[in-house]
């Protein structure tokens, strides 16, 4: 029962994450992300993706992975951006 309730949290904070990064993926608008909360945001689903692996948490894992990469994408479109 805890992993199931793991797994569907993990399911639905990726879920709620998903919109944003495929509108932005979507525009490559990036003016009304704050910078620095991305890059701490990034950082802080890479270490959430670390404990994961070292607990050995599939749920903590494959959420952070996938939202991971989602947020490296709209930071890399940030990054980029002249508007940032």
């Amino acid at each position: 029962m805890i992993t199931i309730i793991g797994f569907i949290a993990a399911i639905l904070t990726t879920a709620s994450f998903l919109p944003q990064a495929i509108k932005t993926i979507k525009t490559k608008d990036t003016s009304g992300i704050s910078l620095m909360m991305y890059i701490l945001f990034s950082a802080g689903i890479l270490l959430w993706l670390v404990y994961g692996i070292f607990i050995n948490d599939l749920a903590v894992i494959s959420a952070n992975a996938v939202t991971f990469v989602f947020a490296l994408i709209i930071l890399f479109y940030k990054l980029k951006s002249p508007r940032s």
